[in-house]
């Protein structure tokens, strides 16, 4: 369900393509995103480069010294904000990665070099299986297993009476292609428990861990805790401008800034991306359990505002969301629903859907994630509910 950028035809001067009707597409998407003044999230593309670099020249004095060095191959505010990361989490060290695909390669091959066993259980949703190009086993030489196959992580049960051995337990949390969806806290100990037991050890996937203590009713050290290492995102949930963060003991921390050389991930500088994670970290952060908070109003009205708008059928998930994200289903072709989301930004400046998928799985079938950001907790159940009557008078 995520929009790539999109390549242009390649042919001769004069014709057009497939890539070029994509990218006007998508120029115009963007064109009516920047102009909306009513949206539930912004997202980084939304702002042009100047804008971008002028709001993080503004700001960068929040939390550092823009006087100071720059860093020279992660020392400086790189490595402050791996010491804040590692603090946030409750683990002694944490590494900067450029992107979280090689943070996780790294700390899966770190684990595998320590317990023996390159197998890998994880969910066959989990973003190293749908969005990597099989970069586990291509690069790192691992090989994935799936202990269910259900719209959710595993249980405790299904982990232990899994067939056959593996080293290490991967838990995305939340499991963004099963509409952001997480365990209770007590089934995400009890899964843990039983990983333990057959003597592998656990990482979490915590690209968007950060938006989770709300429903587990538990910090964010007190959640990683659960786990031998962790990663997480600087750019979903924090808006930075991209970059991740490994955390686990020192020892396997040592090894992976070893392993993050060797797969080209130590640029020479990377200020830029530390300041947008650092002021992320600052402003953000403690503002997720409001999103979280809002995102309940907003689905709720948005399921009331289906229901009586006459809408065949229609699918949140989860019904109440875990976090400040879910999926919307509706039985409608991609195209007309992304025509009909266009249109209202274009002509009304309202934003509610950004875009939509048929990679459902169900002919006939398209999905849409929804997000609520700082843009999208002014937005009463009423607002809602007239936002998404408008909509649905676009679909037709």
């Amino acid at each position: 369900m995520t929009e790539t950028a999109p390549e242009t035809s390649g042919g001769t001067p004069g014709e057009t393509g497939p890539g070029d009707t994509e990218a006007a597409l998508r120029r115009r998407r963007l064109a009516a995103w920047r102009a909306s003044d009513r949206l539930l999230w912004r997202g980084g593309a939304d702002r042009v480069i100047a804008d971008q670099l002028t709001a993080l020249a503004a700001d960068a004095a929040l939390v550092c010294d823009p006087d100071e060095a720059a860093d020279f191959y992660g020392d400086g505010i790189v490595a402050g904000l791996e010491r804040r990361v590692a603090s946030l989490l409750g683990f002694p060290e944490a590494v900067f990665f450029p992107t979280g695909t090689m943070a996780q390669q790294v700390a899966l091959r770190c684990w595998a070099g320590r317990t023996g066993n390159p197998v890998v259980a994880l969910h066959p949703l989990a973003h190293p299986e749908r969005h990597e190009r099989g970069a586990f086993s291509a690069v790192s030489g691992l090989r994935t297993v799936h202990p269910t196959r259900e719209p959710r992580l595993p249980t405790a049960d299904e982990v232990s009476g899994f067939e056959e051995p593996f080293g290490a337990l991967m838990l995305e949390l939340p499991l963004r292609d099963a509409g952001f969806s997480l365990p209770t806290w007590d089934e995400l100990v009890a899964v843990v428990g039983a990983a333990r037991e057959r003597d592998a050890v656990v990482h979490f996937d915590g690209a968007r861990l950060w938006e989770c203590p709300p429903h587990f009713g538990h910090s964010l050290s007190e959640i990683a805790s659960l786990a031998d290492s962790v990663y997480v995102s600087f750019y979903k949930s924090l808006r930075g401008l991209s970059g991740a963060a490994l955390a686990g003991p020192a020892d396997v921390m040592s090894e992976a800034r070893a392993w993050r050389h060797r797969y080209g991930g130590l640029p020479f500088q990377q200020y830029p991306v530390a300041v947008s994670a650092l002021l992320g970290l600052e402003r953000e952060l403690p503002r997720l359990p409001s999103y979280v908070a809002h995102a309940k109003l907003v689905a709720s009205a948005l399921s009331d505002a289906l229901r009586a708008g006459g809408v065949p059928w229609f699918r949140l998930l989860p019904e109440v969301p875990h976090t400040h994200q879910f999926q919307l289903f509706l039985p409608y072709a991609a195209d007309t629903l992304n025509e009909a989301s266009l249109r209202q930004a274009e002509e009304t400046g309202v934003t509610l859907f950004r875009f939509w998928s048929e990679e459902t799985g169900v002919p006939g079938v398209s999905a849409t994630e929804v997000t609520v950001a700082e843009e999208g907790v002014s937005w009463g159940a009423e607002d809602v509910r007239a936002a998404l009557h408008d909509f649905l008078g676009r679909v037709g």
